[in-house]
């Protein structure tokens, strides 16, 4: 993802020192987010769910492009650099170059998850646990209509499926 960095102008460079929340779950802010250097946590409720360590990562791309709150909490969990939009919906508009970037990590966390869904659905095929069911939400989620998709767990299902 370092190629994106050759897009950070127009933005805002900002220092972001360690344990400051920069996208909050649940909020809206248009803004899309590079980091240059540094540690982000990334967070779903409490529970730290990845690490963002390389400059050139992406934050704040899913609720941009779906239009939609962020889906996940970015701390920073050192003293961060990043590089700041915050009309990133022009952004992606105006740098088709970018946009296509983006469209390439998304696309690669696609196919990362769907791997790993189907090595699970191939593990459990034959176990009649409710993991057996892997390949029922893959299908449920590749017919999904074209519409505002909220994924949820066993707390809050998605009432399409």
């Amino acid at each position: 993802m370092r190629a994106v960095l050759d897009y950070c102008s127009g933005g805002t460079e900002r220092q972001v020192k360690a344990g400051t929340v920069v996208i909050t779950e649940g909020g809206t802010s248009g803004h899309l987010y590079v980091l240059m250097q540094g540690k982000l946590e990334v967070l779903k409720g409490e529970m730290v769910v990845a690490t963002v360590t390389e400059p050139g990562a992406v934050l704040g791309e899913m609720s941009v492009l779906l239009g939609q709150p962020h889906t996940a909490t970015v701390r920073a969990s050192s003293d961060v650099l990043i590089y700041e939009f915050e009309d990133a919906a022009s952004l992606l508009e105006q740098q088709p170059g970018m946009a296509l970037l983006i469209a390439k990590m998304l696309a690669q966390r696609l196919n990362a998850a769907n791997t790993y869904l189907a090595d699970l659905k191939r593990q459990y095929a034959d176990h009649g646990s409710h993991l057996a069911m892997v390949g029922e939400v893959l299908q449920s989620m590749i017919n999904l209509p074209p519409q505002e998709v909220s994924p949820g767990s066993d707390r809050q299902s998605d009432p399409r499926m």
